[in-house]
């Protein structure tokens, strides 16, 4: 878990670089980068759009690259906005794990798709 831990802090660290580099802190406030998490998720889910399941599953080596960019995206959207609020992605990630693993005991949730609440 460290090692994921390092590696976002080396991502959130490269990000701000970055940013800073090209005078970009000016645009990314909260609301435009939570636009752009919708954004870039919605160009993930365009990949897919038409697929059947088993296609979705089974995607050409070049379509699975630009898959692969556009998760990127969304992640990197994901870190600076939890940078610029101040959120340990890493730590809200672990939180959020407990927190379903009660919502969703394996022993009335294993093997169906059915809400929390209607468990």
């Amino acid at each position: 878990m460290a090692k994921a831990m390092d590696r976002m802090e080396l991502l959130r660290q490269q990000l701000a670089a970055f940013v800073a580099e090209r005078d970009w802190e000016q645009f990314h406030n909260p609301k435009n980068l939570a636009m752009s998490v919708a954004i870039e998720a919605a160009e993930v889910m365009e990949h897919f759009q038409w697929l059947t399941p088993a296609q979705a599953a089974d995607l050409p080596a070049g379509a699975r690259e630009e898959v692969a960019l556009e998760c990127a995206d969304v992640l990197l959207y994901l870190i600076r906005l939890c940078d610029k609020l101040g959120i340990d992605l890493a730590a809200a990630a672990d939180r959020k794990l407990v927190l379903n693993a009660k919502k969703y005991p394996v022993e009335k949730s294993r093997g169906k798709m059915t809400k929390y609440d209607k468990l």
